[in-house]
């Protein structure tokens, strides 16, 4: 599998240090990363992380603005300025620097979620708050969007009206 998928709760060791999921480090590997690039959630108080591939996405994003621009300066400014690189050490640990564990709240365990492309990290109770809604969100969305874009009585919208 070439996707980060699933939910992994790991220690944090005094030293900052958490095992990175096996199956999240084969995703790096196939991609071609040796280290993690990992910022903080522009919105919420996790971070996200992944491998070359999203940082081709980050760079696809920028180039739909001037490169002058000042979005595209924003944008920039909030992903690489704010950016760590998070080496992975033999073992399959890497440190989680203090200000990103400061930011996202993470304490002895770190909360790792694979969203296909990329992957968070979280503190449990904030990752659970979250799934909470998150849940009831997907929820009302697939009764609005129904199977195949049929309503769930198994009506299209049109045949209604």
């Amino acid at each position: 599998m070439d996707e980060f998928a699933g939910r992994y709760d790991n220690r944090v060791d005094a030293k900052g240090r958490v095992s990175v999921p096996a199956s999240f480090r084969a995703v790096l590997t196939k991609d071609g990363a040796e280290e993690i690039f990992c910022y903080p959630h522009p919105e919420r108080r996790c971070l996200e992380a992944g491998g070359n591939r999203l940082v081709r996405k980050i760079h696809q994003i920028l180039e739909e603005f001037p490169v002058l621009s000042q979005e595209r300066e924003d944008l920039a400014t909030f992903y690489f300025g704010e950016s760590e690189t998070l080496k992975i050490d033999a073992d399959g640990r890497t440190i989680l620097p203090k200000r990103l564990k400061e930011f996202a709240g993470i304490g002895d365990t770190a909360v790792f979620v694979g969203l296909g492309d990329k992957f968070q990290i979280w503190e449990a109770d904030e990752y659970d708050a979250f799934r909470s809604e998150a849940r009831d969100r997907a929820r009302a969305l697939r009764q609005q969007l129904g199977a195949g874009g049929r309503s769930t009585s198994g009506q299209t919208e049109k045949a209604r009206e």
